[in-house]
């Protein structure tokens, strides 16, 4: 099965579907992305900060898979930021993975009170112009965050991956990104289990008429919206599960239905809050 690919205001062209390593035991990394790949996904998103891009690495390497079917990404960590330290955190990570260059390379979080996001935006253009990453984007930037490197560089970012799913669909800022090309990437799409997202009664609804799971149901929502999606789990078999989502399409009524879920209900850190 072929994941649908979008493509960025780079020219880049990037899969819809990836697997997200965020609280993958490092121990368990290689193993569990292994599983991944098996199974199909050819996207993989990691961090400096989640412990775990050598495994990452190690699976790459041990699959066989050429390079250039892959897409990977990571991220800066808040402590990186800053000019030389992004330099730095960036050989650090393609040294853990085992790459010359990775395909995205992202700002983790804006943290405004260390007042060091728009510099480290304009050395992540630096890192791309010397081929170390392919793409640049951002992760968690709100409105304002976009707004002051935009402002401060010649570089729309390519991505913002935020929190999204049913019950905080981000509508506001997309109408922000998407007219400038900035594409979103959904991380906690299904909630992360902080509140009973498969039980709304649009979400089961839409499962039992298309005779698949929830989570399914969820993953496709997002697909549907162009939205870039990271599923997560441990198991092999819901790794199969999550990634079988394009045999059937949701109705404008049930995409309706799941929208009208939304009631602005985060379950993640605010980025203007965040001190991690």
């Amino acid at each position: 099965m072929t994941v649908p690919t979008l493509t960025l205001n780079d020219g880049h062209t990037i899969p819809q579907l990836g697997f997200g390593v965020f609280k993958v035991d490092p121990a368990e990394t290689e193993r569990i992305v292994t599983d991944a790949l098996e199974v199909g996904y050819r996207h993989i998103d990691t961090a400096a900060v989640y412990g775990n891009e050598e495994g990452v690495g190690r699976a790459i390497a041990a699959s066989g898979i050429a390079r250039d079917e892959l897409f990977v990404t990571t991220k800066l960590w808040n402590a990186d930021q800053g000019t030389q330290s992004a330099y730095d955190a960036l050989a650090t990570s393609l040294d853990k993975l085992g790459l010359d260059q990775v395909d995205l390379y992202l700002i983790h979080w804006p943290r405004p009170d260390l007042d060091r996001y728009a510099q480290s935006w304009r050395a992540l253009e630096q890192l791309r112009d010397r081929g170390l990453t392919r793409s640049i984007g951002v992760s968690n930037f709100h409105r304002s965050h976009l707004e002051r490197i935009l402002a401060e560089s010649d570089t729309v970012p390519a991505v913002d991956q935020i929190e999204l799913h049913p019950a905080f669909a981000q509508r506001e800022l997309r109408a922000f990104t998407e007219p400038l090309g900035i594409r979103t990437e959904a991380w906690g799409p299904l909630g992360q289990g902080k509140y009973d997202l498969f039980g709304e009664q649009a979400i089961a609804d839409a499962a039992a008429a298309h005779g698949v799971t929830p989570a399914q149901v969820v993953i496709r929502w997002h697909l549907q919206q162009d939205i870039i999606v990271f599923p997560k789990s441990n198991s092999r078999a819901r790794l199969a599960e999550n990634f079988d989502v394009f045999g059937f399409e949701l109705s404008a009524a049930e995409m309706a239905a799941i929208d009208g879920l939304d009631r602005g209900h985060r379950v993640g850190s605010d980025p203007d809050l965040a001190t991690h």
